[in-house]
């Protein structure tokens, strides 16, 4: 009976436990061979770079003092353009990127400029650090959490996620940690095709508080790819891309909401570097209204605004400070009145005083001395007729 006790006790203590991580090496398998799609050397000028005007958008900021988190496919840390970038991983198969995902993403937020490469991140001067949650397009829910947090544990003030899920309780968490921690979290809104039927909201994009990113062509309106029911924040580029590719080279044609993510990634970065004092939802209020502005289901608040975003005046935002006290001038700063004269004062009161006196006596004088001639100087007489 004791014994019998004793097995139970121990085996409630153990359903309370808090059960441990679980291992992720399993759960996603390293691929035989890493084999990107085959890229190409020579590239052209992306659109989506030249609508962003980002010469005029880096005489401001150019994301410094930023840390931006990518959660996808891994990254390759040898490209030209991504060198010095950490690379993570939670999937037990090592940070290399053999999908090509991961790399094209964190090129569009990251990359460095180059001499003769007509390709740039939108926020070179960023602490890039890709965190590898997948291996190839599909990924779990539960490596997906350990990626957002070890992503906020990396201390991460954005986090870029270009993929979708669905809509699970430890996803939800994770993300509202992550925003906790004052983290700007920028979701792709999720891709659709004509065979997929009826589209659903992709997660964690649908999630309050999460940066919802559609996608784009040049000429501004949303994608027929970009899914209309997620609900969505802005738009950016995300047609006919050119990106970085594993294996030092670049991909071009690219399409989907997850390199328009990235782009508002690297927006959100150079936001939060141009004003640090701002808080994540600050930081994606300021995109909101700062944008193009959007016409139709799926747009938001239309197509991103780098320049808008980092040098707008926002009514919103402006502290009121009190006049500044009045700085005391020196003794000699202002030319001081002379003493009163009282000498010449007194002086000038009598000379007017005189002349009053005299010609008081050439008035009288005037009027007497005549009558006085007529009268041969004798005493008048006074007319008493009536």
């Amino acid at each position: 009976m004791v014994i019998g006790r004793m097995l139970a006790a121990v085996s409630l203590l153990t359903a309370i436990t808090v059960p441990a991580a679980p291992a992720v090496a399993s759960a996603a398998a390293a691929p035989e061979k890493c084999a990107p799609e085959r890229g190409t050397v020579s590239i052209a000028e992306s659109w989506g770079q030249k609508r962003l005007n980002l010469p005029e958008v880096w005489r401001l900021t150019k994301g410094a003092g930023v840390t931006v988190a990518v959660i996808d496919s891994g990254l390759d840390t040898t490209h030209p353009q991504l060198r010095g970038a950490r690379a993570e991983d939670v999937t037990g198969t090592g940070p290399l990127d053999c999908y090509g995902h991961g790399t094209a993403v964190a090129g569009i937020i990251a990359a460095v400029p180059r001499d003769r490469v007509l390709f740039s991140g939108i926020a070179p001067a960023v602490k890039l650090v890709s965190v590898k949650y997948t291996v190839g397009p599909e990924g779990e829910i539960g490596i997906l959490v350990q990626a957002v947090a070890k992503a906020v544990e990396l201390g991460a003030d954005v986090i870029n996620i270009s993929t979708r899920a669905a809509d699970q309780p430890d996803l939800s968490n994770a993300i509202a940690y992550a925003l906790s921690k004052d983290v700007v979290v920028v979701a792709a809104a999720g891709n659709v095709n004509k065979d997929d039927g009826s589209p659903l909201p992709a997660y964690p994009a649908s999630y309050p508080g999460v940066l919802s990113v559609g996608s784009a062509g040049p000429d501004g309106r949303r994608a027929d790819s970009s899914n209309p029911i997620t609900p969505i924040t802005v738009l950016a580029p995300g047609t006919d891309l050119t990106t970085p590719w594993p294996f030092r080279v670049y991909m071009e044609k690219r399409e989907g909401t997850s390199f328009a993510a990235a782009y508002v990634s690297g927006v959100a970065a150079l936001v939060r570097s141009r004003y640090p004092e701002l808080t994540q939802a600050e930081v994606v209020r300021r995109i909101t209204l700062t944008a193009d502005g959007g016409s139709g289901t799926g747009t938001g608040k239309g197509m991103v605004n780098p320049l808008q975003a980092v040098s707008a005046i926002l009514s919103s935002e402006a502290v009121a400070l009190a006049p500044p006290e009045p700085t005391p001038l020196a003794a000699d700063a202002i030319r001081q009145a002379p003493p009163e004269d009282t000498r010449s004062i007194s002086v000038a009161t009598w000379i007017a005083l005189l002349s009053l006196a005299a010609v008081i006596l050439i008035a009288l004088g005037s009027v007497t001395i005549p009558a006085g001639r007529r009268r041969r100087w004798q005493p008048g007489t006074l007319d008493n007729r009536s």
